[in-house]
């Protein structure tokens, strides 16, 4: 199939050489050719459905400068981790599901659409996109893993169990998994600029909403302001490769989307590293109302001010198309059923299989993450600081992670093995951590908890990029859209059960725990066959 894509490609370019060619009048007409329609050499046949979420690339999936290879766990290692790294080369669809056209649904070129083919055009304003949408991307990541980094701080401020502050982070998870087929017709109804009002405005008003919760009995109101912030998150997961997509040119989509999904994950870092310094452990509720509140403004102020950007900023798209797929989109008619691409691609044992083991890994890092500050509390009393700064390792090695490999995956194109590799490595790194916490030395834990995150973080694009090898030629948005809500399920069934498990036998078996089921979810991977 990769070979189909670079033919598609070279007849094309050929097609444009010969049509510049100028034309001999004294030469004899050269002989009329019948036309077969099942063949097509419209330009828009390069507006594959592969090519949709990549302009640059070539038809097949397994070729794509898809964003996972960016410096990205896709996605995320926020539960929004999610990144879609789909995008609908119709400037009107969905990020997802966005699901393509099919060659029969191909409109005939208009003189406008030749017009717009000449004018293909980067606009100035796409590094200014891309970095306001980085930024409140950031700020809503940081607001989803602000309170389980300092867990016990809050728990005894508001009074309450250190499974209701766990809520906190899960109710991301949980929101996502009911909102994201409607978000995903919203994006496709009312567009980019709007998705993205939307988003900042939630993520802007939920800062606010925390402001009323400074006092221990407010707990309710914490609670609201966290619920209005998770659904802000579910219009943020679907932007990244959009952005992309419409914004900018056929070179330049992985680096946009890398930046774009970038925000994300360093919001995370920011949000275990900077909530147990601004709010240090003290049994004085008055004064953790005051730490509190200077972190609940500063938030709120940052969140208003991105607010204000997206609206001077974003646009819905640049005058002028980026690049060649993007304009040759405007003749597509898109297939926008959703359900029929869902029922194939769950006729799929191994993208069934898939759905089963990315939602493992990821769900045991949304459960690592959620209860890090609570393990590392219990082996280190008063080690709030540091137990954020674990935090910040195991993100920021995760990071590497995904970047390196996504790079040896575009090189290599070994999905599989590649997969394998990596998910046996999580594993192992899990029980080197599992065995290394109650050894009572912070510098190991900083290293196995690194390693850990080195690979189990640096899965998570190879999961989306697997799926597309298996899917092909179903939409990448799709796919991706199942892969998270199966990663949601999982971190909120996790987060539960371990969270119980330490609260009752202690760190170690809530740790083997998730041992046992990344071991599943290695023995499932073995059993792909792609």
């Amino acid at each position: 199939m990769v070979n189909e894509g670079r033919n598609l490609e070279e007849r094309d370019g050929t097609l444009e050489q010969q049509s510049a060619t100028p034309v001999d009048a004294s030469a004899p007409a050269p002989p009329a050719i019948p036309t077969d329609p099942s063949i097509s050499t419209h330009p828009s046949v390069l507006a594959h459905p592969s090519v949709s979420a990549h302009p640059s690339v070539s038809a097949h999936p397994s070729v794509s400068a898809h964003p996972s290879v960016s410096a990205h766990p896709s996605v995320s290692a926020h539960p929004s981790v999610s990144f879609h790294p789909s995008v609908s080369a119709n400037p009107s669809g969905s990020a997802f599901p966005s699901t393509f056209a099919h060659p029969g649904d191909l409109t005939q070129p208009s003189s406008s659409g030749r017009e717009d083919l000449s004018t293909i055009k980067v606009s100035r304003r796409r590094w200014a996109v891309v970095l306001v949408f980085s930024c409140y991307s950031m700020c809503n990541a940081f607001q989803w893993i602000q309170y389980g980094s300092i867990n016990n701080i809050f728990k005894y401020f508001y009074g309450v169990s250190a499974f209701a502050i766990d809520w906190l982070s899960m109710v991301y998870m949980l929101t996502y998994i009911p909102l994201l087929l409607p978000v995903a017709w919203l994006l496709e109804k009312f567009g980019l600029r709007n998705i993205a009002l939307m988003g900042s405005a939630l993520n802007c008003l939920g800062a606010w909403v925390k402001l009323g919760s400074l006092k221990p009995h407010l707990f309710p109101v914490t609670v609201l302001g966290q619920v209005i912030c998770s659904v802000a998150q579910v219009f943020i997961l679907g932007m990244p490769s959009r952005i992309a997509s419409v914004w900018f040119g056929a070179n330049e989509v992985s680096t946009a989307c890398s930046i774009a999904v970038f925000g994300n994950q360093v919001g995370i870092a920011i949000g275990f590293l900077v909530p147990p310094v601004l709010v240090p452990n003290s049994k004085d509720k008055d004064k953790l109302a005051y730490h509190i509140s200077i972190m609940f403004y500063i938030i709120a102020a940052v969140a208003t001010l991105l607010f204000i950007l997206v609206i001077i900023v974003f646009k819905e798209k640049p005058k002028h198309p980026p690049s060649r797929a993007q304009s040759l989109s405007y003749s597509l008619v898109p297939e926008t059923s959703y359900l029929n691409p869902i029922i194939r691609l769950f006729k799929n044992l191994n993208f069934k299989l898939l759905i089963i083991t990315y939602g493992l890994n990821t769900g045991a890092f949304y459960a690592l993450s959620t209860l890090l500050n609570r393990m590392v509390i219990l082996h280190f009393p008063g080690e709030e600081v540091n137990a954020g700064r674990i935090g910040l390792t195991i993100v920021i090695a995760g990071m590497f992670g995904a970047m390196i490999s996504g790079i040896w995956l575009d090189r290599s194109k070994t999905y599989k093995e590649t997969t394998l590799v990596v998910y046996v490595m999580t594993l192992v790194g899990m029980v080197v951590y599992t065995l290394t916490l109650p050894l009572q030395h912070l510098w190991i834990v900083f290293i196995t908890a690194g390693t850990m995150g080195f690979f189990m973080t640096g899965y998570l694009p190879l999961g989306f990029e697997f799926a597309v090898e298996l899917t092909y030629p179903e939409s990448e948005g799709i796919s991706s859209g199942l892969l998270n809500v199966s990663a949601q399920v999982f971190g909120i069934i996790f987060t539960i059960s371990q969270g119980q498990i330490i609260e009752n036998y202690g760190t170690m078996p809530g740790n083997i725990f998730l041992c046992v089921f990344l071991a599943l979810g290695a023995a499932l991977t073995v059993c792909q066959d792609p």
